[in-house]
């Protein structure tokens, strides 16, 4: 594969992560809008959150199949225009059934969606020799910030759903029609490496520190998306335009740490910057559980950001080390539990926090991230740790 190719490949999947962000952006932070909309009750809102993830975890295990017999590329050329249309269908439609429908659908595709897309970035890192991957993440994280930022212009505006959805519509989906012309992919054999067929090689026993790691990264994740702004505003007292900065300085952080991270995986390696996360992040959720005023917590959800940002798309690419003749089935696997997860994260710091305190139940998803530690070497699968001194030789390098 030549270098312009991969540049190519590199730059279109970038696209690809940056797109996902905005959508799925757009989509949870409208939420409240969507409940009017549709007139879904508070007691029915989280059976339809719930189904959102529920049917992306059946998405990324059906693509676990389907790329048996097509490339991830072609998975991901047809489900993000999906699930860009299908954010506009929510936008559009009136009745509950559509939202059911069209939600539905929008978990069906992202699950395709995310599992493709990191399928081809732990290739293209493989082809390219070193850590790239948190870039690709940092796009998404990049996409995350413009779709909150439309979401809060709509709001702001008192624009409907479908007004405020149509011109990303628009805009990102042609961008995601061409880009995917120039989606590339690394071989198994350009490294040596003799391909396996998809899923005859992947032990869940090896697998499993790493899905752990995934759930416990998201059940972070999770608790500061649904829970920072009540937290801030109930427990720490700050008003309640205050309380809706922490999630962004949370997104802006996970944006400069994925940016960044990639250098210190090549100078550091993989384990020592997923051991440094996984502090840093306990450490963050340790300050907001006894943060004083809202901006020590606001310093706890810095913290956060910068720690977390760096272990799930490391996790990814540890996946694709450890299991170098079936990655893609690795990867599948793995991406179900981004959603188990974001399914368990939300209620469990909920029901502690009505239980018990929603200080005390920070510690939970504190010790969780800590725990990483335990499971940090299956990061570190030789051969293959791109970047450094303490690395296999480059075979191929650009960009």
């Amino acid at each position: 594969m030549t270098d312009a190719r991969l540049r190519h490949g590199r730059a279109s999947l970038a696209l690809s992560f940056f797109v996902q962000g905005v959508t799925f952006a757009l989509l949870v932070t409208r939420i409240p809008a969507i409940q009017d909309r549709y007139g879904i009750s508070d007691g029915l809102l989280p059976a339809f959150l719930a189904a959102v993830p529920i049917l992306a975890g059946v998405g990324s295990v059906a693509t676990e199949k389907v790329v048996a017999r097509v490339r991830p590329g072609s998975v991901l050329r047809w489900a993000q225009p999906v699930v860009l249309l299908t954010l506009l269908a929510v936008g559009a439609g009136s009745e509950l059934w559509q939202a059911a429908v069209a939600l539905g659908v929008f978990g069906l595709a992202v699950g395709a969606l995310d599992a493709s897309m990191n399928m081809m970035g732990v290739s293209l890192q493989r082809a390219y020799g070193r850590s790239i991957m948190l870039g690709f993440h940092a796009a998404y994280s990049l996409g995350g910030i413009a779709g909150a930022s439309m979401a809060w212009a709509g709001a702001h505006w008192d624009l409907t759903l479908l007004v405020s959805y149509l011109p990303a519509v628009v805009l990102l989906l042609p961008a995601a029609l061409v880009g995917s012309r120039w989606y590339a992919e690394g071989k198994a054999e350009e490294d040596g490496q003799r391909k396996e067929p998809q899923g005859t090689s992947v032990t869940f026993r090896l697998l499993m520190p790493l899905c752990l790691v995934m759930s416990f990264a998201y059940i972070g994740d999770s608790t500061v998306s649904n829970w920072s702004a009540k937290y801030l505003q109930d427990v720490l007292g700050s008003s309640e335009q205050l309380a809706t900065v922490p999630y962004n300085v949370y997104m802006v952080t996970t944006l400069l740490g994925r940016a960044v991270g990639d250098f210190g995986v090549r100078r550091f390696g993989a384990v020592a910057v997923v051991r440094f996360g996984s502090v840093l992040a306990a450490a963050g959720f340790g300050v907001v559980a006894v943060a004083s005023g809202a901006w020590i917590g606001m310093l706890g959800f810095t913290m956060l950001g910068l720690g977390l940002c760096v272990i799930v798309p490391q996790t990814f690419a540890a996946a694709g080390r450890m299991f170098p003749g079936a990655s893609d089935t690795a990867v599948a696997r793995l991406n179900v539990f981004n959603y188990v997860g974001f399914l368990v994260g939300s209620p469990l710091v909920g029901a502690l926090g009505d239980a018990w305190s929603y200080r005390g139940a920070m510690l939970v998803p504190m010790v969780l991230v800590l725990a990483t530690l335990v499971y940090a070497k299956s990061f570190g699968a030789e051969p293959a740790r791109y970047g450094g001194g303490h690395e296999r030789p480059r075979t191929v390098d650009v960009g």
